[in-house]
C-alpha cells in the first residue's frame, strides 16, 4: 500500500469537504450542542453532589443530635444513604436518571432507592437526555453518514474514480484514504468533546485519581475505535453502491436500525422472556417469608418461644430476668439476621433476572456496535447497572450494621427487669450514637467495571477487525463502473 497516495487522497477529501459551506454550519451547531451538553452535565454533577452531600451531612447531624434514648427506638429512627455521582457522569449520564439516589435505612425493613430524575420528570426523559456521550453515539454517526455517503460513489459518478485508478491508486488505498479523511473531519467534533471532558474531569480535582484517568483513557479509546468503524463502514457502503442516493438510503436505514429499532427491541424481548415482579409482588413475597419465620416483636410467637427456652436452658436460668444480657435485644438481633437473609435471597433472585435481561442486550452488541459502545461508556463513566448494585449493597450493609449495633447496645445496657408504672423508660447515653460510623459510598473499580463488560469489549474488537477485513476483501472486487 502506497502511503503517499493514501495521504494525498485523504487530504483531497478533507479539502473537498470544506469547499461546501454546509460543513461550517454543521460544525457550529454541533459545537453549540456539545457546549450545552457539557454545561448541563457539569451543572448537574456539581449541584447534585453538593445537594446529596448536604443531605447526608444533615442526616448524620440529625442522628447524632438525638437525646438519650432506648436503642431500639434509635434503630427505628434510622438514617439515610445518598449516592454520589461519579466525576465522569458529566460525560455519560447512563442509568443514573432512572435508578434513584437516596434510600431510608431502618431496622427490620429494606426500603427501595428513591428520588430518581425519571420519577420527578415528564415522559420526555424516555427519549434520552442530551449528554456528550449521547451526541457521540447517536448524532455524530449521523453526521459521518451525511459527510461520507458520497465519498466514493460521487467519484464514480463524475468519472474521477477512473482517473485515480489509472494514476496508480488502488482500491485499497482509496478506501483507506477516504476513511482516514472522513475520520479526520469528524475528529473536529470528537477531539473537542474529549478535551472538554478531560477539562471537566480535572476541574473536580478533589475526586481525581489514577482510577479516573484510567477510565477517561478507556473512553478515549472506545469512542475513537467506534467512530473509526463508522467511517470505514460508511466509505465501504459508498464504494459498493451504484449511486450516492442508494448509499445514503442504505446508511440511513442502518443508522435507524442500530440506533433506534434494535435497542428498543432487545429491551422488549429481554423483559418478555425474563419478566420481573412488580414492587408490590416483590415486597409481599418477602413479607410472607418473614412471617413464616415468626414475628420477633411477638413474645407469644411459637418459633421465638422455642428460642427463648433454648436460651434459658443454655444459660442455666429459669427466667429472662436472670440472663446476663437483654433478651429483647437478643431477639431483635436474631430477627434482623433472619429478615436480612430472606431479603438478600429475594434480591439476589431479582438481580439474576435483571442480569439475564442485560446479558441479552450485551450479546446483541455482536450485531450492533452501538450497544457495545453504550455499555462500555456507561461502565467507564461509573453510571451503569453495576455501579447501582454497589450502592444498593453498600447501603443495605450499612443498614444492617446500624440495626445490629443498636441491638447490641440494648443487649449490653438495657435491663431485663420490667418497668413499673412510675419507673422512667430505659435509655442509654447519647454518646453511643456517634459510635456508628457515617455512611460513605464508594465507586466501582475500573477492573470490576471492565470485567462485567467483557462481552462488549470482545464485540467492539471484532467489529474493528471485521471493518478492516471487509475493506481488504472488498478492495479486490470493486470496479470503477
Amino acid at each position: 500500500m502506497n502511503q503517499i497516495i493514501v495521504l494525498l487522497i485523504a487530504r483531497n477529501f478533507v479539502k473537498n469537504t470544506f469547499h461546501s459551506k454546509a460543513i461550517y454550519g454543521i460544525l457550529v451547531v454541533l459545537m453549540l450542542t456539545v457546549a450545552y451538553a457539557a454545561y448541563t452535565g457539569w451543572k448537574t454533577f456539581k449541584d447534585q453532589n453538593r445537594m446529596r452531600e448536604q443531605f447526608q451531612s444533615k442526616a448524620r447531624e440529625s442522628w447524632e443530635n438525638n437525646p438519650d434514648k432506648h436503642p431500639h427506638r434509635m434503630a427505628h429512627f434510622g438514617s439515610f444513604a445518598f449516592r454520589i455521582k461519579h466525576p465522569l457522569s458529566v460525560f455519560d449520564f447512563g442509568l443514573e436518571s432512572f435508578t434513584g439516589n437516596a434510600v431510608y435505612l431502618e431496622a427490620h425493613k429494606q426500603n427501595t432507592i428513591n428520588f430518581s430524575e425519571a420519577s420527578l420528570s415528564t415522559g420526555l426523559l424516555r427519549f434520552g437526555e442530551i449528554s456528550m456521550a449521547m451526541l457521540l453515539q447517536i448524532i455524530l454517526p449521523l453526521v459521518v453518514i451525511f459527510l461520507g455517503f458520497s465519498a466514493v460513489s460521487s467519484d464514480r459518478e463524475n468519472g474521477t474514480l477512473k482517473i485515480i485508478l489509472t494514476q496508480g491508486g488502488g482500491w485499497k488505498e482509496i478506501l483507506i484514504a477516504k476513511s482516514l479523511g472522513l475520520f479526520a473531519v469528524v475528529c473536529l467534533v470528537l477531539v473537542p468533546v474529549m478535551l472538554i471532558t478531560f477539562a471537566l474531569l480535572m476541574e473536580s480535582s478533589a475526586s481525581i485519581n489514577v482510577e479516573c484517568l484510567g477510565r477517561y483513557a478507556g473512553l478515549l479509546v472506545v469512542y475513537h475505535v467506534f467512530i473509526a468503524v463508522v467511517c470505514i463502514t460508511t466509505v465501504v457502503v459508498s464504494a459498493t453502491s451504484s449511486s450516492s442516493k442508494n448509499a445514503l438510503m442504505v446508511l440511513l436505514g442502518v443508522w435507524l436500525l442500530l440506533a433506534v429499532i434494535l435497542p428498543r427491541t432487545t429491551q422488549a424481548v429481554g423483559s418478555y422472556f425474563f419478566p420481573t415482579p412488580s414492587k408490590i409482588e416483590f415486597e409481599t413475597a418477602i413479607e410472607e417469608d418473614v412471617l413464616r419465620e415468626g414475628d420477633s416483636h411477638n413474645p407469644s410467637d411459637p418459633r421465638y418461644k422455642h428460642l427463648k427456652d433454648s436460651v434459658l436452658q443454655a444459660h442455666h436460668v429459669e427466667s429472662v430476668e436472670e440472663l446476663p444480657f437483654n433478651y429483647s435485644g437478643f431477639v431483635m438481633r436474631e430477627g434482623e439476621k433472619i429478615s436480612t437473609n430472606i431479603y438478600n435471597d429475594h434480591l439476589k433472585k431479582l438481580l439474576n433476572v435483571y442480569e439475564k435481561q442485560n446479558s441479552l442486550t450485551k450479546f446483541s452488541s455482536f450485531i450492533n456496535p452501538l450497544t457495545a459502545v453504550r455499555n462500555l461508556s456507561m461502565a467507564l463513566s461509573g453510571t451503569d447497572f453495576e455501579s447501582y448494585k454497589v450502592f444498593q449493597d453498600e447501603s443495605e450493609a450499612y443498614r444492617y450494621q446500624l440495626a445490629q449495633k443498636m441491638n447490641e447496645l440494648q443487649m449490653k445496657f438495657i435491663s431485663n427487669k420490667k418497668l413499673g408504672p412510675s419507673d422512667k423508660p430505659y435509655v442509654i447515653d447519647r454518646h453511643h450514637w456517634k459510635e456508628v460510623p457515617d455512611f460513605k459510598p464508594s465507586f466501582v473499580s475500573i477492573g470490576t467495571s471492565l470485567k462485567h463488560e467483557i462481552v462488549s469489549i470482545i464485540a467492539l474488537l471484532l467489529w474493528c477487525a471485521g471493518a478492516w477485513i471487509v475493506t481488504d476483501r472488498i478492495s479486490k472486487k470493486l470496479k470503477a463502473i
